[in-house]
């Protein structure tokens, strides 16, 4: 089954935040020692590479990958400093800037061939 158009990239989106909840799953199951968060991550994780399968039908590998690898760090970065209140030095944030560009870079680009 071929995703058309705005679906492929909703199931990107999807894949990505599935692919957060199942980071943060992993996070708060602290080495599988907690239940729930643990099921919840296979389950996330499960949902996440299915939604990516579907989008990567019309979205070429390389773009559909990258945005989802790329926006998971970013978002994991965030919900690390916010949610976990890690700290985040200048330069890592730079470096998840560079990947924000890229992200954007490879967008404008997919549409452009």
């Amino acid at each position: 089954m071929k995703i058309e158009g705005a679906w492929a990239w909703i199931f990107l989106a999807m894949a990505i935040l599935f692919e957060l909840s199942g980071t943060v799953s992993m996070k708060i199951s602290h080495g599988f020692t907690r239940l729930w968060p643990s099921l919840l991550m296979f389950l996330f994780y499960g949902i996440s590479f299915t939604s990516l399968n579907y989008a990567l039908t019309s979205i070429k590998v390389g773009v559909a990958y990258a945005i989802w690898s790329g926006a998971g760090i970013i978002l994991i970065s965030l919900v690390g400093v916010v949610y976990f209140e890690e700290k985040m030095s200048l330069s890592s944030l730079l470096w998840v800037l560079v990947i924000v560009a890229g992200i954007i870079g490879l967008n404008i680009s997919a549409k452009t061939h």
